[in-house]
């Protein structure tokens, strides 16, 4: 009889397991106080109590306030929302993302550009960080919304999202419309939510979306934070919940859940952060010396401590993560949302690699689970497997 082997899961960029904590505080809104938080009677006010202190939970961590907490279903919901809502109420006008955002970023601004608004899209460079001196040379008296990802969901680069605000708080300064306020700048902060600073005071962002299903929280949960006083319209309309920025009744396990992860993922953040950072270098470094024709992705420091991203010269991706699924082991060549896209990544044709490279690339992402010996497995059947995908 076969002896079972680990299951090896990296790919916590897709997504996490749930937390059993969080778990545990989901439980009782399933069943025992399963009540619309919107009606009157005492179930009702007690999902509704769940909320308010969820809220409560996710403002104090990002040093916001309640009122600048939206609970949305997910990461897309939140970037479509931020990207979307500073859209339509605006009315028109120029925005500027990097080329290397998440598609649900991308889609909602082609989607704009094609209903005549100004988009300008900036390239990184080969670390896959973007230029803020780009960034700078794009602004236009017109430009209502910035957009620049935390840190890259393939790569995992880590942009300088404090520079950038700080080079945009600059340019209203410079306005000659006093009390001018845009751009707004927004960050998809879904990758960096585990490991990175969360406090929007200090990032000194406007808009910042995170989501439940990369923290160890359920799926379809999450957050958009949205600082008092800007201007921003609803993209789902109906019932009013969510200060009517998202309207439907709320998913109050879910919220209770993202809220609990969130606390969580801080408790653990530093000690996750140094272990996870130490076993990625360690990983990185056996995967150049044993694996011949390996090159890495994204910036070998700035970079999420979770994330390995690597080429493998004259593989193709797809079979490779194929070959170790077969083995047990769970890894992506990129962004799970595109998984099903034949075409190359768009993130990495962006840094300028050739579509060669980008089709011979594996992203790894370790989490909570991953230890040493999981590393060498994975370099043990990457040296079996990569011979038979170069003679197939």
């Amino acid at each position: 009889m076969r002896k079972s082997v680990r299951y090896i899961y990296l790919d916590c960029a897709a997504s996490t397991p749930l937390d059993p904590k969080v778990e545990r505080a989901m439980a009782p809104f399933w069943r025992k106080n399963f009540e619309n938080p919107s009606a009157l009677y005492g179930g009702s006010v007690r999902a509704r109590r769940a909320i308010d202190d969820a809220r409560k939970r996710v403002a104090v961590i990002l040093n916001a306030t309640s009122t600048e907490i939206t609970f949305v279903p997910g990461g897309t919901a939140g970037n479509n929302l931020a990207i979307m809502g500073i859209a339509r109420a605006a009315g028109n006008g120029h925005i500027i993302i990097s080329a290397i955002e998440h598609e649900s970023v991308l889609e909602p601004v082609r989607q704009l550009e094609r209903e005549g608004f100004g988009v300008t899209y900036i390239k990184p460079d080969r670390d896959g960080v973007i230029p803020i001196e780009s960034l700078k040379k794009s602004l236009r008296p017109d430009t209502i919304l910035v957009s620049v990802m935390y840190a890259n969901n393939e790569v995992g680069t880590i942009q300088p999202i404090r520079e950038i605000t700080k080079m945009i708080r600059d340019h209203r300064r410079r306005s000659p419309v006093a009390g001018h306020r845009l751009p707004y700048f927004h960050t998809d902060a879904c990758q960096a939510a585990n490991y990175l600073d969360l406090n929007v005071q200090k990032l000194g962002v406007d808009l910042m979306t995170i989501n439940g299903s990369k923290i160890y929280g359920p799926k379809m949960s999450g957050c958009l934070y949205v600082r008092n006083g800007i201007s921003i319209r609803p993209i789902v309309t109906g019932g009013g919940q969510e200060k009517s920025l998202w309207s439907g009744t709320e998913n109050v396990s879910g919220i209770v859940g993202f809220a609990t992860a969130l606390a969580i993922t801080e408790q653990k953040k530093e000690k996750e952060k140094a272990r996870l950072t130490a076993l990625r270098d360690y990983f990185i470094e056996k995967l150049l010396t044993e694996i011949p024709g390996t090159a890495l992705n994204g910036h070998a420091i700035d970079r999420l401590p979770n994330n390995i991203h690597i080429s493998i010269h004259n593989i193709d991706g797809e079979a490779a993560v194929l070959y170790l699924d077969a083995a047990g082991i769970a890894c992506a060549i990129g962004s799970a949302c595109t998984s099903h896209s034949v075409t190359p990544s768009h993130v990495l044709r962006a840094m300028g690699f050739s579509e060669k490279r980008s089709k011979s690339s594996l992203r790894l992402t370790m989490g909570r689970g991953t230890g040493k010996k999981d590393c060498g497995r994975v370099i043990q059947e990457l040296t079996r497997i990569i011979p038979l995908i170069r003679n197939s």
